[in-house]
C-alpha cells in the first residue's frame, strides 16, 4: 500500500482493512474445506473466527459511509474513530495468525493433509502482510 494519500488516508485505510477481513472470513472456510475431519475444537473456532470476521467487516463497511458523508477533510473525531478501529483490526489479525500457528502446532488433521500446511501458512502471511499496514500507519499517528 502507498502511504500518499493525504485526506483520503482514512479512507484509504479502511478500504484496506474492508478487503482483508473478507479475506481472512474467506480463509476460515478455506481450512474447514481444505480438511475436512479438523478436529472440532479447531471447526468450531474457526467457525466463532468467521462470524467475528463478518462482523467487524460490517463495522468497516458502517465507517466507510460515515467517511464518505462526513466530507473533506475528514473530522478528526472521524480519523480518530478509523484509527481505533483499525487499531482493533490490526490485534484482530494478530490474535488469528496466533491461532492458526495453534492449528497447525496441534492439529494431527492437518498434518495429514501437507497441501493444508501449505494453505495455512500462506494464509498466515497474507493476515500479516495486513498486520504490516496497519502498524505502519497506526505508529505514524
Amino acid at each position: 500500500m502507498h502511504f500518499h494519500y493525504g485526506e483520503l488516508m482514512p479512507l484509504r485505510l479502511l478500504d484496506e482493512a474492508m478487503f482483508w477481513k473478507h479475506q481472512e472470513q474467506e480463509h476460515t472456510v478455506v481450512i474447514r474445506e481444505l480438511v475436512p475431519n479438523l478436529e472440532k475444537k479447531f471447526v468450531e473456532e474457526l467457525k466463532e473466527w468467521e462470524i467475528s470476521f463478518t462482523k467487524t467487516h460490517g463495522q468497516v463497511i458502517q465507517l466507510i459511509k460515515t467517511v464518505v458523508r462526513s466530507g473533506d477533510p475528514v473530522p478528526p473525531a472521524v480519523t480518530d474513530q478509523v484509527m481505533h478501529l483499525i487499531n482493533f483490526c490490526l490485534e484482530q489479525s494478530k490474535r488469528f495468525v496466533q491461532q492458526l500457528l495453534e492449528i497447525l502446532k496441534l492439529s494431527q488433521a492437518i498434518q495429514e493433509v501437507p497441501t493444508a500446511i501449505t494453505v495455512i501458512k500462506h494464509i498466515i502471511r497474507e493476515s500479516e502482510y495486513f498486520i504490516g499496514i496497519a502498524q505502519t500507519i497506526c505508529y505514524q499517528r
